[in-house]
């Protein structure tokens, strides 16, 4: 049998619509796992329309639509439209599927100083793995006719396959130095407790998804659970992120933090302030399913940008690529002279004027 050709992979890797993928740099695996971040956010708000349109059960079967068909066609008590929707958002899954592969495929080829990192490799690995993993949860959750319990762990395995991508995405153009802070340790702290309630809102709101009319299809089981309770006890979770995150906010100013963590801040700051004006909004004019779908994607945006804003506050220097497969994008520019403690530089002297010159 004859041996695959030495230089084949490596003529491979060199056309350019493979090289970010199989010799990425610093700039290329940066966009990759931008795509990944991007994959994972419109995947988990398109499950959340499928479920807000009531065509959860749209295709009843998995992994065929139906047990007589593969592909979306007319099932008894669903309309056409809701089987569509659902089936839709399952062919979303191959994009998904290639994105994740090629991140994973980048981020294992990926050699920032010339060594293979292995945070970037599994973290790389989370995505084609999360895919996997949610394609088993999704069936559970089909075959179960969308319990509340299963839909739930879908949501939030989503969450986690989302913080995979964006931890990926901040350290792959990072260092490997242990971390520095730059803000005091109290605003550290607090920006963990800010991540950690914003997970506890993003279950808490799959629980009042859960108990209401928006379940996903008007015969799937809710939670035993009154919705005016669950619906005060997420209100009140919101209440409280807002409070840190005013605090957090207002320390990074009184404590000169870097710029990009004030930013990040005021922008959290500004999401949380928008998604609970729509909440309310959206409970006392009776949950439109437009409205609640609004509110589902901006929590996934909180929940992106809390996780920025602790990465935000510290430093592991910048990544280190070697010259030769450094692109002008992965370039550092170097330090403009003329400091503030930068010696004055040396003034050539004037050359002299013509003696028949006019003087001044």
């Amino acid at each position: 049998m004859m041996g695959v050709p030495a230089d084949l992979i490596s003529r491979i890797g060199s056309w350019p619509v493979l090289r970010p993928v199989l010799a990425p740099t610093a700039t290329s695996m940066r966009r990759l796992a931008l795509a990944g971040v991007i994959a994972d956010t419109a995947i988990m708000s398109t499950g959340a329309a499928v479920r807000l349109s009531s065509s959860g059960l749209g295709c009843p079967d998995w992994p065929r639509c139906s047990p007589a068909d593969i592909v979306a066609s007319k099932n008894a008590g669903q309309t056409l439209l809701n089987t569509w929707i659902e089936f839709t958002n399952r062919l979303l899954s191959f994009p998904l599927v290639i994105i994740a592969v090629l991140v994973f495929i980048a981020a294992w080829h990926y050699r920032p100083g010339g060594a293979k990192r292995r945070d970037l490799f599994w973290l790389g690995l989370a995505q084609p793995a999360g895919v996997v993993a949610q394609a088993v949860i999704g069936g559970i959750v089909v075959l179960t006719k969308l319990n509340p319990a299963a839909v739930s762990v879908h949501f939030l395995v989503s969450a986690t396959i989302v913080a995979a991508a964006v931890t990926l995405h901040v350290r792959c153009t990072e260092g490997d130095a242990p971390p520095t802070a730059v803000v005091r340790r109290d605003l550290r702290l607090l920006s963990a407790a800010l991540v950690a309630v914003t997970g506890l809102m993003l279950a808490a709101g799959t629980v009042v998804t859960g108990t209401g009319p928006l379940a996903g299809h008007a015969d799937t089981p809710r939670y035993k659970l009154p919705l005016e309770g669950v619906t005060q006890l997420h209100a009140d979770i919101g209440w409280l992120l807002g409070g840190l995150v005013i605090a957090l906010v207002l320390g990074l100013r009184l404590a000169g933090a870097p710029r990009r963590a004030v930013r990040l801040g005021w922008l959290l700051l500004g999401l949380i302030g928008v998604q609970g004006v729509i909440g309310y909004a959206q409970y006392f004019s009776g949950l439109p399913a437009g409205l609640v779908w609004v509110h589902v994607t901006g929590s996934v945006l909180i929940w992106i940008t809390a996780l920025l804003l602790v990465f935000a506050l510290r430093d592991r220097g910048r990544v280190a690529m070697p010259a030769a497969s450094r692109t002008a994008d992965d370039a550092v520019p170097e330090p403009a002279a003329g400091g503030p403690d930068a010696a004055p530089a040396a003034v050539p002297p004037a050359e002299p004027l013509p003696a028949d010159a006019p003087r001044r």
